[in-house]
């Protein structure tokens, strides 16, 4: 299938999507022998694709991963404090991935890792509006907290919104946001009076946790990484 070659290039590993467009610009990429040029695309199956002379190799197969993580773990790779991180969890699984987006310490859930870049890209950036669902336990007084919480807010001179807040009985609040600031469900519920006690992401995009136990991991499926895939392209 023809793909830009920046794209190849940057899937293959050799550079960043923005790199890979200097290099097309200083006739650094050759596609079939001849100098390539930006825009340009190429079926790194059927073509041979040079950078600097030397033949790209194919592009390997990306690792997805769905941990379930939990509590006091921090979403790094490794920790300057000697905490414990999400790495450990997944060590046993052969490749180096790394965790897309973040869960604080004190939140658990859905966490993704892989070692697909453009993907990684792809969720996390803002214009993408991925949602993201929590299932939250808080303490206060949760019904006359809900009307504020349900409307746009300024925090911390920050614009918030949640997509969609549902009380699910008791202290139990459902909250979707697509945004993604940092610890963002815990700063608008302070600010409407709740205080968070549980937070768990069980959903991202059409990904659900499921019945994933605390501190598993699974590989995801070829539909589900697709749907991801799908999420990102709309």
């Amino acid at each position: 299938m023809e793909e830009r070659l920046q794209k190849i290039l940057s899937g293959a590993g050799v550079c960043s999507r923005r790199k890979a467009e200097e290099y097309l610009n200083q006739g650094r990429v050759q596609v079939n022998g001849r100098v390539a040029v930006l825009g340009e695309k190429a079926d790194p199956q059927r073509d041979r694709i040079e950078v600097d002379g030397m033949a790209l190799s194919q592009p390997r197969r990306h690792t997805y991963l769905m941990l379930h993580k939990p509590r006091g773990y921090v979403t790094t790779l490794s920790d300057e404090k000697g905490r414990k991180t999400v790495a450990q969890l997944v060590a046993d699984c052969g490749v180096r991935v790394w965790p897309v987006g973040r869960l604080d310490m004190d939140s658990e859930g859905l966490l993704l890792l892989t070692d697909d870049g453009e993907l990684t890209h792809g969720l996390t950036h803002p214009s993408h509006e991925i949602p993201k669902e929590y299932h939250v336990q808080v303490t206060g007084d949760v019904a006359a907290a809900l009307p504020a919480l349900s409307r746009p807010m300024v925090v911390d001179g920050e614009d918030m919104v949640a997509d969609v807040v549902e009380p699910l009985g008791g202290q139990n609040l459902k909250i979707t946001i697509h945004q993604g600031k940092n610890r963002q469900v815990r700063r608008m519920c302070a600010a409407v009076g709740l205080t968070v006690t549980r937070l768990v992401r069980v959903r991202e995009g059409e990904l659900r946790l499921g019945s994933l136990k605390r501190g598993a991991w699974r590989p995801l499926t070829e539909r589900e990484v697709q749907e991801l895939l799908h999420e990102i392209c709309k």
